[in-house]
This record gives structure tokens, sequence and C-alpha cells, in this order.
């Protein structure tokens, strides 16, 4: 493998033990940099390869459904790496004191993390990084590209990001090799919890699984296989129409780490797909989100008002007394009761499937500037209303988009209007213009009730 995926946290010393995989991110066992590039590490050390992952209860703004989701599909990841021979240890607290404790106890010869550019889990390669006697890897196995790779500093849109990575995709761009079975001296008892003892202790992990969407690897690569299949023909004209299934629906599984972006990118870059088709797929799986990872590791207040670019600011900032005609409560909003019925349908949307349509994300957010009383608000309200209403939120795509929507990052300024000044804005009646807004709100209807 490419090995400019890794970069050394912090050096240590190495243990005589096994090397640590830390799973966080990245929740698979097939195309998954960072497990194959732990292996490589046990095989030039001559040691063996443990899996460990932590459930984090206090995750920020993670509901009991996310849980679930995520639990679900680990216990898929358990079997799969049973079948490689290779240990899942579960663990469950705050991360990098668990797994810090774990390597010191099997005296570990390294630890790879999956790399994740959001600010608390920066806070744990740190805290990791100063508890570890051995050294701590971390492999990017998200983007096609590794972020750190990519970019140096925080990209101002995506024509400044784009040449960089399409330069460097004829490098990284490349199939997965197979994973080596471990056959390797069974392990002793190891540390953990069993999946009885995790769920007596984190009964959130029983929840109910959210009923559009089902969890782990296996699903994730079933999903993209049906989009190829079906939903990739046609792409480039159904994407931006909610009134049809014209989007590829992996969200959920990529968000998780329980599907390879860059297995997506092969799959359909080999289909028979239109070129256009193709292009716009291709844009968004990594030239957009890959610039959403940029963003959010070089702007550490990626999810408040404060991440805005200064002319934003200041156009914002000259339009905080005009006239808001709507002003919702927190709970009006959650509950889709506004006179816009476009907007009520997305919430509904979201609420009840954990996801909505990226189109209608837009638009979403762009009207809780209009309807709460200042542009911190509305920020505000969007991150908590995503982050813990969609099975997607969490996610550096979220806070990039909310930051685009309300406050004009990676945009460039507009002519000026009411309430958004210069920041590019959205109205009802553009939406009429752009689809079928009444079929978007039938269909939503007829699916979830409203």
């Amino acid at each position: 493998m490419n090995t400019r995926r890794a970069r050394i946290i912090s050096p240590g010393r190495p243990g005589v033990g096994p090397v640590v995989y830390w799973m966080h991110r990245d929740h698979r066992v097939r195309d998954n940099w960072a497990l194959t590039y732990a292996a490589l590490l046990a095989h030039q050390a001559g040691t063996t390869l443990v899996c460990a992952h932590c459930l984090a209860p206090s995750y920020p703004l993670a509901q009991p459904g996310h849980f679930r989701f995520l639990y679900d599909g680990l216990r898929e990841i358990a079997r799969d790496l049973a079948a490689q021979g290779i240990p899942h240890i579960q663990l469950l607290g705050d991360p990098p004191a668990e797994v810090s404790g774990l390597a010191r106890s099997l005296d570990a010869s390294a630890v790879v993390a999956d790399f994740d550019p959001l600010r608390h889990k920066r806070s744990w390669m740190a805290r990791a990084g100063e508890a570890l006697a051995c050294p701590l890897h971390e492999v990017d196995a998200r983007n096609v590209v590794p972020c750190f790779v990519a970019s140096d500093k925080q990209e101002y849109m995506a024509r400044t990001i784009r040449p960089k990575i399409h330069r460097l995709l004829p490098e990284f761009l490349e199939d997965f090799p197979e994973l080596p079975r471990q056959d390797g001296p069974s392990f002793p008892a190891l540390p953990g919890r069993t999946w009885d003892e995790a769920e007596q202790a984190f009964p959130a992990l029983l929840a109910p699984l959210p009923r559009f969407f089902a969890p782990g690897e296996t699903a994730g690569r079933a999903a993209l296989s049906r989009f190829v299949r079906v939903g990739l023909p046609g792409y480039a004209q159904s994407r931006n129409d909610p009134s049809i299934e014209g989007q590829s629906g992996l969200s959920p599984w990529l968000h998780f780490g329980m599907l390879s972006a860059q297995r997506a990118a092969l799959a359909v870059a080999s289909s028979d797909a239109a070129a256009q088709d193709k292009e716009a797929f291709l844009e968004e799986l990594i030239v957009r989100r890959e610039l959403s990872d940029n963003f959010c590791l070089h702007s550490r207040n990626y999810d408040s008002a404060d991440c805005y670019p200064d002319w934003a600011k200041k156009t914002l900032d000259k339009h905080a007394r005009d006239p808001r005609p709507y002003l919702y409560s927190p709970s009006e909003l959650e509950e889709g009761r506004t006179h816009d019925p476009a907007w009520n349908a997305a919430q509904r949307e979201m609420t009840l499937t954990g996801k909505m349509h990226g189109y209608m994300r837009m638009y979403w957010a762009k009207k809780l500037l209009e309807w709460t009383p200042c542009r911190e608000e509305a920020q505000a309200v969007a991150v908590d209303l995503n982050d813990r209403l969609s099975l997607d939120g969490r996610d550096p795509n979220g806070y990039a988009g909310i930051a685009w929507a309300i406050g004009g990052v990676h945009d460039r300024p507009w002519s000026e209007r009411t309430i958004f000044g210069q920041v590019r804005s959205m109205t009802f009646a553009g939406l009429k213009r752009k689809f079928d807004v009444e079929g978007y709100i039938r269909r939503v209807e007829a699916v979830f009730g409203m």
C-alpha cells in the first residue's frame, strides 16, 4: 500500500506485544487502508494484530439509534475479523484512556488509528499520544487522497482543492489488496467487554434500529451495488430532484465507515454509465467530501458562526436587523411546524428516516437564517438538528454544508438581498422552478405520513 496514507502522531518506543488497530471512524474489514497498514506493521515487527473499538457513551449529540446502528455493524466486523484470525476487543468508556490502557496491558508494539478531522477526535489523538509508550500512527482510510497530503491549509472553495486532488488521484486511486489471514498463535484471554456486558453497561445499544437503513459493511456494499446498477444511469440529471429517488443514498454507510469511498469510486469509474453521470458522482464523492474534511481539519470552529469568511460576516452583520417575517422556536422547527410545506416535508423526512435529500438540506439550512433571530442561532439550531436527527450527522460533510448554506463557506458573494446580504439565498419559488415541489411533498406524505 501507499504508506503516504499514514503519519506518526507520537513516536514512542515499540513494545513486544501485538499491533493494536484502534478502529473509530472506518468501521469495516474490507477496503480499509488503516487495517491493512496495521497488518503490515505487525508483519514487519514479527508480531500479531488485534483490533480494538471503544464505544463512547458521551459522543457529542449521538442518539440511541445511532449507537445501535454502529453497534450492529461492529458485531458483523467482529465475525469477519475472527474469520481472518484477528481478535476484536470491544471497549466502553473514554476512548483514548481505554485504548492507551489496553496498549499498556498488551505491551503493544504500536497503535494504528483512523484519521478524523473533527475537534474531539483530534483531542483523542493528542491525549492518546501523550499516554502511550509505543508509537501512535494515524491512517486516512476515509479519503481517496489523504486529507493531510492533499493540502496543508484550509482551501477557499472546491476550485482550489480540485486540481490538487486530481493531480494526486493517479497515485492514490488504486485497488485494495487482500487482507492476509493471520495464522499466528492463539491469544490468551484478552481484556474488553462481551456483547452482553456492553449492552448491560450501555442500554442505548438496545435501542430500535433506524427503519430505512440496514447497518453493517455487507449492507453498505449491497447499497453501492444497487446504486451503480440502478441509480447511476441518469445521475447527473436526477441527483438534484427531490421529487424522485435520484441520489445514491449511500451517506449513512459512508458516514459510519461501513462503506469505503474509494471502493465506491472504483465501482463507479469502472461502470458502463455515461461519462457525465460518473463525473457528477465522483465530483461529490471525492472533491466535495474531501473539501469538507479539509475544512474541519483546518477550521477548528467549523460548527459555529465564527467559521464564516470575513466577507460573509460583514454582509450578515449589515443585515442583522432586517425584519424577519417569521420566527420559529427550536421545538417548532424540530416538529416541522412552519408555514413552508417543502421545509416541513424535508424536516419530516430527516426525523423519520435519519436522512434528508441533499438538495433539500441546502434549502433547509438557509431557511433557518430567515426564521431565527441571528446567524449564531441559525447555525446552532442547524447543527443540533442535523447531528441529532441524521444518521449521517456529526460529520464533516454536514458541518461544511451548514457553513456553506448559512455563512458562505466555500462560496462567493452574490447579489445583495434582505437578511442574507450577499450570501446565496434559496426560495420556495426557486424550488418550484427547479423541480416538482408538490411531487416531493406528496412523496414524503405517502411514505412517511404528515
